[in-house]
């Protein structure tokens, strides 16, 4: 079984939305992972548009890329580009992915607009985690 990190920042919103996405469409072929170099919990707006789209990330917790040093992932997936540029080595041959996504989180405006700014990302990590799965799994 392929297993996949995901990594962010904060690993409050882009790789909890990526993680919960790619676990819905791996299913039984990866185990899925994600993390921060930093942790910031898990974000209320990520949970419930995650929630709209049917895919429950409410029992996610926020960790830290070093409890993670000891697994021999086959492919890392960095969503941001501070994430990229900041994450510690990890040894090993994992593949390496990356797309930067806009932080929701960093969004501002009405309380709507910052839901919008939320679904419209989310909607970016949907397509990229499918594409994904149908090409690496």
């Amino acid at each position: 079984m392929k297993k996949i990190l995901v990594l962010c920042t904060g690993n409050s919103c882009r790789s909890q939305i990526a993680e919960g996405y790619l676990r819905h469409f791996a299913k039984n072929k990866a185990q899925i992972y994600s993390a921060g170099i930093q942790t910031h919990g898990v974000n209320p707006k990520a949970i419930s548009i995650m929630a709209e789209d049917g895919i429950d990330i409410s029992g996610h917790t926020s960790n830290h890329v070093d409890e993670y040093v000891d697994i021999a992932f086959d492919y890392i997936i960095t969503v941001c580009d501070h994430a990229q540029e900041n994450c510690p080595f990890i040894p090993g041959q994992a593949q390496r992915f990356h797309y930067n996504f806009p932080d929701p989180a960093k969004a501002t405006g009405t309380a709507s607009e910052i839901f919008e700014a939320f679904r419209k990302v989310r909607d970016q990590i949907k397509i990229y985690c499918e594409d994904f799965v149908k090409d690496q799994l």
